[in-house]
Parts: C-alpha cells; sequence; structure tokens
C-alpha cells in the first residue's frame, strides 16, 4: 500500500528558511505548509545535495503532501507556499515545477 512516505514526490521547490528556528532542518522534515488561505497540510521535504539546511539557509528539493487530492488545482510554478511551525512562519517554498498533475492548476 502506498503511504505518505513511499509516494512519489508532488512538486519540486526551492526552500527558503528565515531564520527563526533554533536549529537546522533536516532530510525527512515534515511540516505544515499554507496550501489555501485556510488550509494547511503536512508535506514531507527531501534536500537535493544536502542531509540538513539551516535556519537561514536554501536548499532545493521535493515535497510529497498529505492528501494531495484534497486540495486539486491549487498549484503552479512561481507559487511560494509558508511552512509553519504552529502559528509560526519558520520559511517559504517556491514551487519549481509540479509533478503530481492532480495539483497542477
Amino acid at each position: 500500500m502506498e503511504t505518505f512516505f513511499t509516494r512519489e514526490p508532488d512538486v519540486e521547490v526551492t526552500f527558503h528558511f528565515n531564520g527563526t528556528r533554533r536549529g537546522p532542518v533536516y532530510d525527512g522534515y515534515c511540516v505544515p505548509h499554507r496550501i489555501r488561505e485556510d488550509t494547511l497540510t503536512s508535506g514531507l521535504h527531501r534536500y537535493f545535495g544536502v542531509k540538513e539546511v539551516a535556519p537561514d539557509g536554501t536548499a532545493r528539493g521535493t515535497i510529497t503532501f498529505l492528501l494531495p487530492e484534497q486540495y486539486a488545482k491549487t498549484l503552479w510554478v512561481g507559487r511560494v507556499l509558508d511552512m509553519c511551525e504552529g502559528e509560526r512562519v519558520v520559511g517559504t517554498a517556491t514551487i519549481e515545477r509540479v509533478l503530481n498533475p492532480v495539483l497542477e492548476v
């Protein structure tokens, strides 16, 4: 059975962390992303060529979202998603490529 952790990624992105975290994030980091104004969904990060990203760092990689069919047709190249830890925005993910056709506008 295919699960959140074994599915193919949904998008390729550039991650930009804003320095509000106390420590680095590691490959496999799972954080809520703001998909719509009123919708957050968890996303699993995989980073290209690095195992960790500094609290104010930038990296390229992929996101695999939880239940992407629930917010179909909401993503496009250039869209910027907030990454949130509770009420705090810890960075953004700029979409470079939509890999899951269900999500593409």
